[in-house]
């Protein structure tokens, strides 16, 4: 499998001055990556699958497998979007009735793990949790590449659980993975679902942004991102949503 990183936009320097400033503001593009987020890139030009996950309380299990639900009324969508020859995954996540602070001992609290409907597996990816912590809508969107780690080593393993892990092997088996994220109060998880594919031309998206149509046709508006969670629970009553622009495959 050939991988390859995207090159971010080089700024030309014209003088000691301009240098210094493009310094610094290199500084604080890195500080503002996101936390725990394995290397950010920028949205490819193709990809070669995507996925959604509607997760709820009532799929959460624990560490052992034994369902424990989650947080009443809370919902999540996953939109996720592959390129499996650069290794690259583009996420647009949206959770709704999720309250109080994330806890995993993961290095974020936002995962796909390797389990199958009905089991528990070990974490995958680790994508940053979705903001703003409180009462209201939270969402996380952007693009990173592997080698990919979660921060978390298993009991009996020696490495981490992200470790050798790439993405074709989502593309060969989505139903083996599903998404979820922790907090304090739910700790086994708020909210789960499993992956399911969808066509790579269902979802159109800029730089890891949600944004569906809600028409087929070619006039049809964008939603906000905020309403992702509201489409999603659209997606399940049997209501498809065209994509607003294609996305090259």
């Amino acid at each position: 499998m050939t991988r390859r990183s995207i090159p971010r936009p080089a700024t030309s320097i014209r003088s000691t001055a301009t240098a210094l400033v493009g310094g610094t503001a290199a500084l604080m593009l890195f500080a503002a990556a996101p936390a725990g987020a394995d290397t950010p890139v920028a949205e490819p030009d193709s990809f070669t699958s995507a996925f959604t996950a509607m997760a709820t309380p009532d799929q959460v299990l624990n560490g052992e497998g034994v369902a424990t639900p989650g947080q009443p009324g809370a919902m999540g969508t996953f939109t996720l979007r592959i390129n499996s020859d650069l290794d690259i995954i583009c996420y647009d996540i949206a959770l709704e009735g999720v309250t109080g602070d994330y806890m995993s001992p993961a290095k974020t609290a936002t995962h796909i793990h390797q389990a199958a409907a009905g089991a528990a597996g070990p974490p995958r990816l680790a994508f940053p949790n979705p903001t703003p912590i409180g009462d209201g809508p939270r969402t996380s969107s952007g693009c990173m590449q592997g080698p990919f780690t979660t921060g978390l080593t298993p009991a009996g393993a020696t490495a981490d659980s992200g470790t050798g892990f790439t993405l074709d092997q989502i593309e060969a088996d989505p139903a083996a993975f599903a998404a979820d994220t922790h907090t304090v109060d739910f700790s086994a998880g708020a909210v789960r679902g499993q992956l399911s594919q969808i066509p790579v031309g269902s979802v159109a998206t800029g730089g890891g942004g949600s944004a569906l149509a809600a028409s087929d046709s070619a006039s049809s508006s964008v939603l906000p991102v905020a309403g992702a969670v509201a489409l999603g629970a659209m997606v399940v009553a049997g209501v498809t949503f065209a994509a607003r622009r294609e996305v090259r495959s």
